[in-house]
């Protein structure tokens, strides 16, 4: 097998027609192909004057001998699994959010049969729970944006870009698409599955992991874990009719950022912890036809809803970046706990709304927090998300402000052009007198920087929504090379225990944690 990269565009074409092209640029006789398929797909649009389509595809040759001056493929396998006393494993899954669905995935497809505990529902009753929150403003505190089948990510776009390189990658991209994601995730640069196709993967997901003896508990809460010997010998849960306890010879532990109550329990229990790096800040609304603008100039090209990634490093060591950049999508209320205020956001496939939005985040390190607990990042973050419950009127109404009146420290007393999309509602604020003044500043420099990267950052009209402050976990629970805690049958995984920072680090952490139970 070759491949060819770099292959420009100029033209719209549909990517099932992308090999005549190449048969004609590259002079391949058409019946010297087996098989072809894209191995990644990307628009390059640094130069306004030049924006094409640049591709790479992988093509199988009958003569391939003729084809020397092409670059051959070299297969990446991926790592065996020795897998070792199955039988005698009884493992828990705490979590079903990527972390947790993926090690169930690789626990079933290697023998063992684990029981998944969600203290949220499974995501079509999910969907319903955080749409009632968006109409009427009544809180789920079990299951909503943060908690339920498909963890923090379901209601986030269902982004698949990363930063991390690992074999795993391809199997979490191929995985998605058995259980129905869009076939091009596995070779676009930026690949998303959109909330609404999500939800249907994961659901799939579920159900083929049940088919193979796998067991979910959902709308159940693990309320305590109990220790023996530096082991934890059961887990004690709590749904809606009784408390009961459940052993395990193994747990993986996959509980997501925002699992504060248990955060609480792990420490007391005596599970080592310690305060980590996060980030707060606000969320963003530009409208769609202005990103586009900026990004793509006058291309004839039919385009798809322009992106951005953006950051600025300041002299005093602090540093702002956007996050979870969403094209045509919504700001969502993603609050876990009552008389909170927690924003984020999302897009469906077709990513066709009229606003992009984006978080700008600021990192915060414990030198920030009050003292030395491990857990003191959750104070930091809950202080901020009470606050702006206050401000947006104690009603889950988000507190918003125009970008132009952020600048000036004023309050907003009207919306321009951009339209907040943020629901149950809004209340126009000033986003400054709630913000720590070393995020405030840090937002205020950035705003302007952004705007001489991208035209029209700094858009008076755009509306600032606050606040964010669920971008990561604020602890890690240290593991060892067997990804194992200092209690020696816990297994920390993704998010929730400081080891990714979205949907594929968190499945390929899940995939890595299974293998190493499935080793031990």
């Amino acid at each position: 097998m070759i491949r060819i990269s770099n292959i420009k565009i100029y033209e719209d074409i549909e990517d099932k027609n992308l090999i005549d092209f190449v048969i004609k640029k590259y002079k391949i006789k058409k019946e010297d192909i087996i098989n072809w398929y894209i191995v990644k797909k990307s628009i390059d649009a640094r130069k306004k004057d030049d924006i094409h389509y640049n591709y790479s595809i992988n093509i199988e040759l009958k003569n391939e001998k003729n084809y020397k001056h092409f670059d051959k493929v070299i297969k990446k396998e991926l790592p065996i699994i020795r897998t070792n006393d199955i039988n005698n494993k009884k493992v828990i899954v705490i979590g079903s959010g990527p972390s947790g669905l993926f090690s169930a995935l690789t626990l079933v497809q290697n023998g063992i049969t684990p029981i998944v505990i969600e203290q949220g529902s499974k995501v079509e009753e999910r969907e319903k729970q955080v749409e009632t929150f968006k109409t009427t403003g009544k809180l789920n505190c079990l299951s909503n944006v943060q908690f339920g089948e498909g963890g923090a990510g379901t209601f986030s776009d269902g982004k698949l870009t990363t930063g991390i390189n690992s074999p795993f990658c391809s199997k979490v991209l191929e995985e998605f698409v058995n259980f129905g994601a869009p076939k091009e995730i596995l070779y676009l640069s930026k690949p998303h599955i959109g909330t609404d196709k999500l939800i249907k993967v994961i659901r799939n997901m579920r159900e083929f992991i049940i088919s193979k003896g796998g067991k979910f508990l959902f709308d159940t809460k693990v309320i305590d874990f109990n220790v023996e010997n530096n082991k934890i010998s059961s887990v004690t849960c709590r749904n809606k009719n009784s408390t009961f306890d459940i052993t395990g010879s193994h747990i993986i532990l996959a509980i997501g950022h925002s699992s504060r109550d248990t955060f609480f329990k792990l420490f007391d229990k005596g599970i080592s912890m310690e305060a980590k790096n996060f980030s707060v800040g606000v969320r963003i609304e530009h409208l769609q036809e202005d990103i586009n603008k900026a990004q793509f100039g006058n291309s004839k090209l039919h385009l798809p809803p322009a992106d951005y990634k953006l950051s600025y490093h300041l002299p005093n060591g602090r540093s702002c970046y956007t996050f979870c950049m969403c094209p045509g999508g919504s700001v969502i209320a993603s609050s876990s706990e009552e008389n909170t205020i927690v924003t984020n956001g999302m897009s469906n496939y077709l990513r066709n709304n009229t606003n992009a939005n984006s978080a700008i985040l600021v990192n915060v390190t414990p030198s920030d927090f009050e003292n030395n607990s491990p857990l003191s990042g959750i104070y930091f973050q809950k202080d901020l998300e009470e606050k702006a419950f206050v401000l947006g009127g104690k009603n889950y109404y988000a507190p918003i402000q125009r970008v132009g009146d952020f600048l000036s420290n004023r309050k907003s007393e009207f919306i321009g052009k951009v339209k907040p999309s943020y629901l149950p509602g809004v209340t126009l604020s000033n986003l400054q007198e709630i913000l720590p003044t070393f995020v405030t500043d840090t937002l205020v420099k950035s705003i302007s920087y952004f705007d001489t990267k991208l035209k029209g950052f700094a858009e008076p009209d755009a509306i600032l929504t606050g606040v964010e402050t669920r971008s990561s976990s604020p602890v890690k629970i240290p593991r060892n090379e067997k990804l194992v805690s200092n209690i020696t049958n816990l297994y920390p995984c993704g998010e929730g225990a400081g080891y990714a920072g979205g949907i594929m680090s968190a499945s390929v952490d899940g995939i890595k944690c299974a293998i190493s139970v499935l080793e031990s």
